[in-house]
């Protein structure tokens, strides 16, 4: 067991409160006692005289005798658990299962630190740290939950238990804690004398030889104790107890030798004083006999040196135990010593080693202390080790940085010399940036925590680079918490948090969303040529616009940004629909308590209204507003059909609703509606009942609801159970069909027989497989529906045998423009008109129109013949699109085809103009031609023509010429405001007012230049060629000429002020500047003067100029003159302490001193040597060098 003592600034006063106060003198600089010096054993006491014996020795005299000890406040005990007494033997998990979560438990309760470690016998070894109470209690637990428990008896005299018990128990509770085990003690009524001991082995000794000690203290026989070195008592034992027991018997006497692990020298005898003195004889003798032939002897080395010598892993250790093996040594913690046990030559041979070793690690090794606060401890550590990892890489040294639960401040690093220093130096640094670090928490929403960091990290990156020294910790996502920890020096930390808070607010300000819904039709429309409008809407609104996939059943529009931003953006999107179509906007009043059942689960009610009333939009306000209005939105006459349905059914619902719901298989559906809502529209007229059809996000895709009055739900009931029935009554029929329409239905993949099918509620059609000649096409499927399939099978025979095939000359150069981006333009014409278009196949290579040959000898050009029947007024083929199907539809797809080509027209620009409207890399120019949908083409600069073309649809040529004029009108207005701008003022102003002008970093020229927006110029000092007075303003004439007053003003004020010097003590300059110049800025301020105080090495220290308007000037004098008279005389106080303080090092070097004076002191007494050299190690030795512990100067060791 090892004990550490720590000083305290407690424990030091306590210590030092032992000098008698008379022996603590203060000799003062310059006084009188120096005449009169005081006497050498005045000065230094003598040291008490070392004792024959440690343990007689008497308390020593003098001075020193009131030293109280400093007690240790942290012990360290190590523990061992042999093999067989452990409870838990698995060696494949060591530091793992029930043992480790015994022993955290055992922590967490006691308060101490344990270490465990595997002996080469497996026996476990079990070191604990902390303070005395804490140990104990953990030893404790130890004893009872990690080693196997045993029992065993002693037996003393009945009359001496109570003295083992003690009073009010407590030595018997002591005696249980300091050994571990639980002692029982039989009741005063129970006769036997028998004490029963559990615990472990080595317990149940110390216990056992703790009842004996008391029992015999008690017993009236002869008591004697034999100081015996420990290292011997094995001897005296002998194998298994037999040699002492032997001894027992023979002599009557009992022997109390104690166990190995108490520190105690003491073998107590007991029994008869003849058989007593026998017994002491014979143990004497064995002692004598085996001291002569062996040694325990010790080697100096500080204690920081021990673990080098042990080696790794015991290797430099093992190489002397292997050639020495009957020598032990032993290491004691904290002490500068190694003690060596053995026979003697080994012992000898061993000690010349070791010293050797240790020599050479003195030589090549070095250490240092650095005290860094506990709470940096982990940062220089860095995570997984890196830091402290890549320190003792770097320098080849070892540091050793205490655990947490210490709380020590001290860092050790040993090694060589060299990279000790480094490593200290580069410790240091680190600490010292750590201690202007600060850490703080930044409660950010998690939910912006993404956007922050942005894509593949690209945000969090560009903040990282803006602030290098702040490390920004963003939560794990899993955690779910808003926590952001920066970390990092502490203006840094302040600014990038500002930082972050900003982005944050931008955040916040920019997630407001708002929904649009919009006709579907309209959304190509909103998001225009090419995504311009769409485009345009986001840059000037600046906000985020998402649209709904093409193939998605959406119609809502969802905007992001500012409120103010969304708001603008959908206003924009709206009043395109609006321009598109007759959209309006009506407003209904029904109660709020009624929002709910007109809405209906998952919106099926008023779903149903919106589908029938040709899609409208129908806005109910948010749940809880307590509004009533209720907003309706789309084509005029389909919100004014809508709006009455809904009053409609708020009247139904506040008077009596009723509620039935039908079954229908979903194929059904389609069919019940009819075409274009006919059938429903047709039940709902006669009855005036609302019928419900599911959507396709429905469960339930079978369950018709109706609603209205009672009366009407069942008429319209019975209407569609009608219908049901007769579709669910299967018929099969046969029409006729000439074999030459077949391919129209059959094509695409039967598409045709497929939307019938869909259609007419599932009907089944079948045409005869083709190569048959059979006309016949049967029908399979509800009576109804077959019938209503037949008439649609005629109406498209009907259409098929009145198509018609017309020709369309278009120039093939126009067809791409035409059809549009992927043929939308085309596919919508197709679609309106219900006709099939083929566009020519592309001619690669055209061939260009030729003039007409000349005649040679009365023929015509060319080789052939054919040419004479090529007229060249007929249009080419690749120019001819052919249009199939009705006529009249044909011609007005013609008509449609013929509006798509593109017109050009052309526009007078002034040509100075043109580099303006490209815009930079053509930006202009492509805005333009993006938002118009029209081509616009600008002439070559080298051809200086004004004339540009723009080419498109005759519908967007108006609107981009007018917009192309509109760009124009705003360039020439630019152009002539430049010319007002670029109006230039030349001031004259002394180079001496410069400064004061331009003002501290730029502040005053800054908000002179803003203020009037202008352009202000100083002359260049460098410049030479430059009038060095005449200060240049550009800018509008009128705005000019104000800057100028503005400056002038400013020189006129500058003229007025005065300078003056005033006398101030040098002393007192630093206080009136204050931290980082801020009391001095604020004098300046106060009193709107300039104070300039003397540079280092001028030739007056104490002249200080101030420099402003007069009465400001003499008030500021009054002012710091006012506080050098304060600030002096704390000064003079300073200075008045300094001569009882001691001088810096710096300034003893300055002077040189006497030294200390003593008279009669030794060397003055004998043959008139001179005084020792104070500066000599050899004369005056540090207390840091290593003195044999064989002495004691100091007295007993305690």
């Amino acid at each position: 067991m090892s004990s550490v003592a720590v000083l305290t600034q407690e424990s030091f006063a306590e210590h030092r409160s032992g000098l008698a106060q008379q022996q603590v003198k203060v000799t003062a600089l310059n006084s009188e006692e120096e005449n009169d010096p005081p006497t050498y054993k005045e000065a230094f006491p003598p040291l008490p005289e070392k004792a024959p014996c440690l343990e007689a020795a008497q308390e020593p005299s003098g001075p020193w005798s009131k030293i109280r000890p400093i007690k240790a406040s942290v012990i360290t005990q190590v523990f061992h658990v042999p093999l067989e007494e452990r409870k838990y033997k698995d060696m494949n998990q060591f530091g793992e299962g029930e043992q480790a979560k015994i022993c955290l438990d055992i922590m967490q309760k006691t308060g101490a630190h344990l270490e465990l470690s595997l002996a080469k016998d497996q026996g476990l070894s079990i070191m604990v740290s902390g303070k005395l109470e804490a140990v104990m209690k953990a030893r404790k637990e130890i004893v009872a939950r990690l080693q196997t428990q045993a029992s065993a008896t002693v037996a003393i005299p009945k009359e001496h238990h109570r003295f083992v018990i003690g009073k009010n128990g407590e030595k018997l509770q002591d005696l249980e804690l300091k050994t571990a085990t639980k002692i029982q003690i039989p009741r005063p009524d129970d006769p036997s004398n028998q004490i029963k001991i559990t615990g472990t082995k080595e317990g149940i000794e110390k216990a056992r030889h703790e009842i004996l000690l008391i029992s015999a203290e008690q017993d009236k026989r002869a008591v004697e104790r034999l100081d015996v070195e420990k290292v011997y008592h094995p001897f005296i034992a002998g194998p298994y107890n037999k040699l002492v027991s032997e001894l027992m018997q023979d002599t009557g006497t009992r022997i109390n030798i104690p166990p190995p692990s108490i520190n105690k020298t003491e073998i107590v005898f007991t029994g008869e004083k003849e058989q007593l003195a026998q017994a002491v004889a014979r143990v004497k003798k064995i002692y004598e006999e085996k001291a002569n032939s062996f040694t325990v002897s010790s080697v100096s080395a500080p204690s920081w040196l021990h673990r080098f010598i042990i080696g790794k892993k015991g290797q430099n250790l093992a190489k002397i135990t292997q050639q020495m093996p009957k020598v032990h040594i032993e290491f004691t913690e904290g002490e500068d010593k190694i003690t060596l046990e053995g026979p003697t030559e080994d012992v000898n041979v061993a000690q010349e080693q070791i010293e050797v070793m240790v020599k050479d690690l003195i030589n090549r090794m070095d250490y240092a202390e650095i005290n860094v606060d506990h709470k940096f401890h982990r940062h220089l550590i860095g995570k997984n080790g890196a830091n402290i990892n890549r320190i003792k890489d770097l320098y080849k040294v070892s540091v050793r940085i205490p655990p947490d639960n210490e709380k020590s401040n001290l860092i050790r690093i040993e090694g060589d010399p060299q990279g000790v220093q480094q490593a200290k130096k580069e410790l240091l640094e680190l600490a010292s940036r750590m201690e202007n670090e600060r850490t703080k928490d930044l409660i950010i929403e998690q939910k912006f925590h993404r956007t922050i960091i942005g894509q593949k990290g690209e945000r969090i990156r560009e903040i990282r680079e803006k602030f290098p020294e702040v490390i920004i910790n963003f939560p794990d996502p899993a955690h779910k918490s808003d926590i952001v920890q920066l970390r990092g020096p502490k203006n840094e930390v302040e600014k990038c948090t500002k930082y972050m808070q900003k982005m944050v607010a931008d955040l916040v300000e920019n997630s407001f969303s708002i929904s649009v819904p919009i006709f579907k039709q309209f959304h190509k429309n909103i998001i225009g040529k090419g995504g311009a409008n769409i485009k345009k809407i986001r840059e000037e609104s600046n906000t985020k616009i998402d649209l709904p996939a093409e193939n998605s059943n959406s119609e809502t529009i969802v905007i992001t940004g500012k409120r103010a931003n969304c708001e603008a953006a959908r206003h924009r999107i709206l009043a395109i629909q609006k321009e598109l179509a007759n959209i309006t906007e009506v407003e209904v009043s029904i109660p709020s308590k009624l929002h709910n059942s007109l809405i209906g689960a998952k919106g099926r009610f008023i779903r149903s209204i919106m589908e029938e009333c040709g899609g409208v939009h129908i806005h109910f306000p948010t749940e809880g507003s307590g509004s009533d209005t209720v907003t309706i939105r789309g084509p005029a006459q389909d919100v004014e059909k809508a709006k009455k349905q809904l009053l409609h059914l708020a009247e139904e619902k506040q008077t009596k609703s009723y509620t039935v719901d039908l079954r229908a298989k979903p194929e059904y559906h389609k069919f019940l509606i009819g075409k274009g809502g006919g059938n429903i529209r047709k039940v709902r007229d006669n009855t005036g009942a609302r019928i419900i059809f599911p959507t396709t996000e429905d469960k339930d895709q079978e369950l018709i609801t109706i609603m209205g009055t009672e009366e009407a739900v069942k008429e319209a009931q019975k209407e569609l159970e009608a219908l049901i029935k007769n579709l669910d009554n299967v018929v099969e029929d046969s029409m006729v069909v000439d074999p030459k329409h077949h391919r129209h239905f059959v094509i695409r993949r039967g598409q045709v027989l497929r939307e019938i099918a869909d259609e007419y509620g599932g009907v089944m059609v079948s045409f005869p497989r083709s190569g048959t000649q059979s006309d016949k096409v049967t029908l399979k499927g509800a009576k109804d529906c077959v019938e209503a399939a037949k008439k649609r099978i005629h109406e498209i025979i009907e259409d098929l045998e009145a198509q018609v095939t017309i020709e369309c000359t278009i120039p093939q150069k126009f067809h791409r423009s035409i059809m549009g981006p992927k043929g939308s333009r085309i596919q919508q014409i197709t679609r309106d008109y219900g006709v099939q278009i083929k566009f020519p196949d592309r001619e690669e290579n055209p061939a260009p129109v030729a003039e007409p040959a000349v005649q040679e000898n009365g023929e015509e050009g060319g080789e052939g013949k054919e040419g004479k029947d090529v007229d060249p007024s007929s249009p080419r083929k690749c120019d001819i699109i052919i249009i199939s199907g009705r006529r009249e539809k044909c011609e007005a797809a013609k008509e449609a085809l013929q509006a798509l080509v593109p017109v050009t027209i052309e526009v007078e620009v002034p040509f100075d103009l043109h580099r303006y409207i490209i815009g930079q890399k053509g930006s202009g120019i492509r805005k333009m031609m993006d938002e118009f949908e029209v081509n616009i083409q600008v002439p070559a600069p080298e051809l200086q023509s004004d004339i540009i073309t723009i080419t498109g649809l005759a519908t967007n040529l108006d609107r981009a010429k007018a917009g192309l004029l509109e760009r124009v009108k705003e360039l020439q207005a630019e152009q002539e405001d430049r010319a007002l701008r670029s109006f230039k003022l030349t001031v004259t102003v002394d180079p001496k007012y410069h400064p004061k002008i331009i003002g501290r970093k730029g502040a005053v020229i800054t908000q002179i230049r803003t203020e009037h927006e202008v352009n202000i110029q100083f002359p260049d000092k460098d410049d030479e060629s430059q009038a060095q007075d005449q200060i240049t303003i550009t800018g509008y004439e009128k705005n000019a000429e104000a800057a100028r007053d503005a400056i002038m003003k400013i020189v006129g004020e500058l003229e007025q002020m005065v300078s003056e010097d005033v006398t101030l003590d040098h002393r007192v300059h630093a206080r009136i500047i204050g931290a980082r110049g801020k009391a001095i800025r604020k004098i300046m301020d106060e009193f709107k003067v300039d104070i300039r105080f003397p540079q280092s090495g001028a030739p007056d220290p104490n002249c200080v100029t101030v420099t402003g308007l007069p009465e400001n000037v003499e008030e500021a004098i009054d002012h710091i003159l006012n506080l050098e008279e304060e600030y002096l005389a704390d000064v003079v106080d300073n200075e008045a302490m300094q001569v009882y303080m001691k001088p810096s090092s710096h300034e003893e070097s300055k002077a040189p001193s006497k030294g200390f004076v003593v008279r009669d002191a030794p060397w003055a007494t004998v043959n008139n040597e001179k005084a020792p050299d104070m500066s000599s190690s050899e004369d005056f030795p540090s207390f840091g060098a290593q003195v044999a512990p064989k002495t004691l100067p100091w007295g007993p060791k305690r």
